[in-house]
């Protein structure tokens, strides 16, 4: 299937600090995208995959499980490993999960992380019955779009396929026993009110890992999506000054300004 106009992957070759972002579920680069490319700006060397199944139908995420969207972004990370000197991780919601388990596997090759309210579990009653519900039914309804922005929308899935949330679900608690691997500095922005992922997932991740460089920042104006809502600046900004202060680039070239 050909992909969705605006989900197509983004990757741009700047200077020797490197970063990966990681999108959502069900998502496409699409809610990245600004961020992306506002770091790419300011010169960094930039990677926002597509990962397997998405930003195309729902119906081929269904295909598609969290080893093939985590080791996907293992590969961009090698790939981005070679030609810069430091490489920082990055995602939202599950893509923040995929950053802490890239940054729990690799170790000293991954400088530092940004999460954007990062799932820990799936919630509800009924995500303990996706191992039988989902060879009856084969999706529910979709998260995407929770921004408080009007007119405002995220490129994804209107649908959630239930063999993919499963395997979501099995990724999420495998990632939970990981995190005390983690031991890189830390940003985490969480939203105030985010109506997907719960403020318990981000105290979770804090309270698993083992890293003691933490900055947790609570983004008052902005729903799940929050890299497309009101806050995108601000996640902008402080992510910068974070892979600044760890990774130094000497006369920042291609300081834009943010805006």
């Amino acid at each position: 299937m050909p992909v969705l106009p605006g989900a197509e992957p983004y990757r741009h070759d700047g200077g020797e600090v490197g970063v990966l972002l990681c999108h959502g579920f069900t998502g496409s680069p699409q809610s990245l995208r600004p961020w992306a490319e506002h770091l790419a700006a300011h010169g960094l060397s930039v990677s926002l995959p597509l990962l397997p199944g998405h930003g195309t139908r729902w119906e081929d995420l269904r295909a598609t499980g969290w080893e093939d969207w985590y080791a996907h972004v293992d590969r961009e990370l090698w790939q981005l490993a070679e030609r810069c000197e430091r490489v920082f991780v990055a995602g939202l919601s599950m893509g923040g999960a995929l950053a802490l388990r890239l940054a729990a596997k690799h170790g000293e090759r991954v400088a530092g992380v940004v999460v954007v309210n990062p799932a820990n579990r799936v919630h509800g009653l009924a995500a303990h019955a996706l191992p039988v519900v989902r060879h009856l039914v084969p999706a529910t309804k979709g998260i995407a779009s929770d921004i408080a922005k009007g007119a405002t929308t995220e490129l994804g899935y209107d649908r959630v396929p239930l063999h993919a949330a499963h395997s979501l679900r099995r990724f999420l608690r495998v990632l939970d026993g990981e995190l005390p691997q983690v031991t890189q500095p830390l940003l985490l922005l969480r939203s105030a009110v985010d109506h997907v992922v719960p403020a318990a997932d981000s105290a979770r991740v804090l309270s698993r890992m083992s890293s003691t460089d933490v900055t947790e920042s609570v983004l008052e104006q902005s729903y799940h999506v929050a890299t497309l809502d009101h806050d995108a600046d601000r996640i902008v900004e402080e992510s910068l000054a974070f892979i600044d202060r760890l990774a130094p680039r000497v006369g920042k070239e291609g300081t834009a300004p943010v805006g």
